[in-house]
């Protein structure tokens, strides 16, 4: 076998997924930002080790203690009190006495921690001691921004998951099955659409207390529409190929030809669409929290900071800038991704057909 041969069998071996991912990874600015924003993602569901106000390890008469997955009195550590000690203060203690040590987070504040030992009324300034400053309730900003990294980031993966989900789903049968079953729905989605978004979130937050996963539910409800449009017209086309009338000639029930013969060809608009429904999930929960029907406080929200901040943006413009730029970045990060997986899954490109 000539060298030629062999080269052209390697060619033909791979896969269109590799294919796909090899583009993917020529877009260099696309690429880094998935690296930086999966790295960041990862991170933050460790963040109780790294920004938080319990220690990771207390030593005490030679036994050892671990305040973050134990409650301990504050007469434990020869302290008065029954309640939870300050650690920062106890390590203040320890110091000068010499009698244990307290190893802090790196970062040793917590979201919903009020600091109110400090000097002055809230909000503080930025300073060396707090990296993004304080809030009106004496609560640290670079705290509160990494946590609410993390909440907007799942809420806006688990909302775009479902939604979908759904809309694939009923696009799919829509696309496949036309028809009056297509005209119908057509009127359905087109009557369910016309529904006004903020007064229905208005509504449910006066009946129910807002939560993330009625939050998410919600936005579920109206995210999933749009998805079935593209989906139905991929479905419309791909139904009338070759390959589909072969499928039925062998027998294949309606569940197979939808899921595994059709679906796969017309996913590519899917995948590239995600990305962008991701920002605007996070920017709708980001809005909801800044008009007040979003999650309750104190969670750590980029909505709520900027809300605070709106209030007296001359002297809090902290309160202002750090959310916008934490909400700017990361959705400039998502959109580079999306224009990533765009190109990778141009279908002018590769096809699973070719």
């Amino acid at each position: 076998m000539t060298k030629n041969t062999k080269k052209q069998n390697q060619t033909v071996s791979v896969s269109i997924f590799r294919k796909r991912l090899r583009k993917f990874r020529t877009f260099k600015r696309g690429y880094y930002s998935f690296i930086v924003l999966l790295t960041a993602y990862v991170i933050s569901f460790f963040l109780p080790l790294m920004v938080g106000n319990k220690p990771l390890l207390v030593t005490y008469e030679g036994k050892a203690y671990f305040p973050l997955v134990n409650f301990y009195q504050s007469n434990e550590f020869g302290m008065e009190g029954s309640e939870e000690p300050n650690y920062r203060i106890l390590q203040e203690h320890f110091k000068a006495k010499d009698k244990g040590t307290v190893i802090m987070p790196p970062y040793p504040y917590h979201p919903n921690e009020s600091l109110l030992d400090m000097p002055g009324e809230p909000p503080h300034a930025p300073s060396k001691s707090h990296w993004c400053g304080t809030d009106n309730r004496g609560r640290d900003v670079f705290a509160r921004l990494v946590y609410g990294f993390r909440i907007s980031i799942s809420f806006a993966l688990i909302t775009t998951f479902f939604a979908y989900t759904v809309g694939i789903t009923i696009g799919a049968m829509l696309g496949y099955f036309g028809g009056r079953f297509d005209i119908i729905m057509q009127r359905f989605i087109e009557i369910w659409s016309s529904m006004p978004f903020l007064y229905t979130v208005i509504i449910v937050s006066s009946i129910l207390q807002p939560n993330f996963f009625l939050l998410s539910v919600v936005l579920m409800f109206f995210g999933w529409m749009g998805m079935t449009y593209y989906v139905r017209g991929e479905f419309y086309r791909e139904k009338a190929k070759d390959y589909v009338a072969g499928a039925i000639t062998m027998g294949a029930g309606h569940r197979e030809i939808i899921f595994r013969h059709i679906l796969p060809n017309a996913l590519p608009p899917v995948i590239s669409f995600a990305p962008f429904a991701v920002v605007g999930n996070i920017f709708a929960l980001v809005g909801l929290d800044f008009l007040g029907f979003g999650l309750p406080p104190p969670t750590s929200s980029w909505g709520q900071l900027v809300q605070q901040g709106m209030d007296d943006v001359t002297t809090a413009w902290w309160l202002v800038l750090t959310p916008l730029s934490a909400l700017f970045l990361t959705l400039l990060m998502v959109v580079f991704i999306g224009e990533a997986i765009r190109e990778a899954f141009d279908p002018k490109v590769f096809s699973r057909l070719r």
